[in-house]
């Protein structure tokens, strides 16, 4: 299957890759919704429920901070380089991914071949004015002031947030429209370490198959759309990619 995989991608004029939480797991990130991850462990804070209560706003800083303690500073893994290797030969023209980890970026992918549909976890934005806060300067405020108050914007006084799309948070519009145009406009779509289930991220392998692309799953377990996949491998995530660029090690 790696080796109709290779030829697909060689003879493919337009590439684009789709990466969910499995992407990130060789790089010790776990996946929030399987088995023992946080949403099993833990309610989310719906983004209503943040813009309603400071108290909320402070238990959602609270998480953010203990979960990157637990997390410690996770680094690209292989399987990243070997995306950003496709991407760096011409063979990947978009990169459209679930996570918010940053770590396609880490790895050398230029931002503007990014599309990131549920944000990025690696610094803020007021919710009034945008304006972009780093993590470091708001966990200096917050636990200076034993976390008794909720971080706001030095600009203009709004609410701060990561900068992720929380649950009942409206889906960014120009990365929606960013993705849908990339999907339309590919003729190999491959998704990767992805169960397919959270919509409407979910939709875009689907709408690239309608519209005539070949479309790849590779992810450790079955997705409900391998039914609609022109090839699905169940295989390793990482050494699956090495081999797309003959790097098997």
């Amino acid at each position: 299957m790696s080796s109709t995989l290779r030829q697909w991608v060689d003879e493919a004029e337009n590439t684009v890759i789709f990466t969910g939480a499995g992407m990130s797991t060789d790089s010790g990130i776990p996946d929030f919704r399987s088995p023992g991850g946080v949403w099993t462990r833990m309610a989310p804070i719906m983004f209503q429920d943040f813009i309603a209560s400071e108290e909320n706003r402070i238990e959602a800083w609270r998480r953010k901070f203990a979960m990157s303690d637990e997390l410690g500073t996770p680094q690209p893994n292989d399987g990243h380089r070997a995306v950003a290797q496709l991407v760096a030969n011409g063979k990947v023209s978009a990169v459209i991914t679930q996570n918010i980890d940053n770590l396609h970026q880490d790895s050398g992918i230029a931002e503007d071949k990014i599309i990131e549909l549920h944000g990025n976890g690696t610094y803020a934005v007021c919710l009034d004015c945008d304006l972009r806060h780093e993590l470091n300067d708001i966990r200096s405020a917050f636990e200076s002031d034993d976390m008794a108050t909720a971080p706001g914007c030095q600009n203009c006084g709004g609410m701060v947030k990561a900068a992720t799309i929380s649950f009942g948070q409206a889906m960014p519009e120009t990365q929606m429209k960013r993705a849908e145009a990339a999907t339309l406009s590919c003729d190999l779509f491959i998704a990767i370490g992805s169960s397919l289930q959270v919509f409407p991220a979910a939709g875009f392998p689907v709408l690239a198959r309608h519209n005539g692309a070949r479309l790849v799953i590779i992810n450790r377990e079955p997705t409900e759309l391998d039914d609609t996949a022109s090839l699905v491998i169940n295989e390793e995530i990482t050494p699956t990619l090495q081999n797309i660029l003959r790097l098997d090690s």
